[in-house]
């Protein structure tokens, strides 16, 4: 097990290293941020300061070294456009996006998972088909038409709920319901496929014919072994929490982590997009790494397979 998490953990740190680096070159192959900020109507002489204020004006590799030797000292670089830590700015940002992302995910996990469940033991029923139906649509439907259709019919149509804003908790309902409804999807459609290829399976016919009780060979048997592949929908969803609103952020003018990601890469605000990134890169292969965590628990073959180095 401990050979198996350190390659996790090896390949974690490699995936962070490479996010950084193609994000550190497309930022500054993209544009100049001295244009960007200051204008392109601004005196060259002041052109010209700017960039050698914010060493824009070394070479690609001595910037690039410069940023990885920094941020081995901790150090994430300022904002060119507000003139402060980079990191605090992101971190500043963080409860509001949690705010709606987090009650998102629960929500995805009340819906989805038992939709999922429901409509693999109703297995080609009409209520199969219903709740396969809707999950297709939940996730067919862009996050960003989904939350302008909740605009028109809950705020413009009905005036139940405000279109935007931050200033109540009326404000979080609909980028919240936005959020959750495709993810719900997404898991009931995974739920559902791996209680099917589960229920066929042969452990599960030979616990029926013990004469277990249906619940019993359900409840024991089908959702332990069907949970280890929607672990990693899950994982996902947890190590999307932070990046996984920007859309919706944007069109709910929600003042998450999601707008300061737009509005710093607008701007080419590059040690915000940078620590906004890395952010989003710890996040993720956390939460990968959690799900291997949870895999080799679930299922002692790839402990035992980690051990003999048969597996990943």
């Amino acid at each position: 097990m401990l050979n198996y998490m350190a390659s996790r953990l090896l390949r974690a740190l490699v995936t962070i290293f490479l996010v950084l680096t193609f994000a550190f070159f497309i930022l500054r192959l993209s544009g100049d941020p001295a244009m960007m900020i200051m204008s392109a109507e601004a005196p060259p002489e002041a052109l010209a300061a700017f960039r050698q204020g914010w060493g824009l004006d070394l070479s690609l590799w001595q910037q690039y070294l410069n940023y990885f030797s920094n941020l081995l000292q901790g150090n994430f670089g300022q904002s060119m456009r507000d003139s402060r830590p980079a990191m605090e700015m992101v971190l500043e940002r963080i409860p509001a996006t949690l705010a709606i992302t987090l009650p998102a995910f629960f929500l995805k996990l009340l819906i989805g998972i038992p939709a999922g469940i429901f409509a693999a033991l109703n297995r080609n029923s009409l209520l199969d088909r219903l709740v396969m139906s809707l999950a297709v649509a939940g996730y067919s439907v862009p996050s960003f038409v989904l939350g302008l259709i909740l605009v028109l019919l809950f705020a413009v149509g009905l005036g139940w709920l405000p279109s935007g804003g931050n200033t109540s908790w009326q404000h979080a309902i609909l980028p919240i319901v936005t959020l959750s409804l495709g993810g719900a999807a997404i898991l009931a459609r995974f739920t559902r496929s791996a209680m099917l290829e589960v229920m066929g399976q042969p452990y599960i016919r030979t616990a029926s014919a013990k004469g277990l009780k249906w619940q019993s060979v359900v409840r024991n048997h089908a959702l332990p072994n069907a949970a280890i592949p929607t672990i990693t929908i899950i994982g996902f969803m947890v190590g999307s929490l932070i990046a996984g609103a920007v859309v919706v952020e944007s069109v709910f003018s929600w003042p998450g982590v999601g707008r300061l990601l737009v509005s710093a890469v607008a701007s080419r605000d590059l040690a915000v997009v940078q620590s906004l990134l890395l952010l989003v890169a710890a996040t993720m292969v956390t939460s990968n790494l959690l799900v291997d965590a949870l895999y080799g628990w679930f299922d002692p073959r790839l402990r035992s397979g980690a051990k003999t180095g048969r597996a990943g």
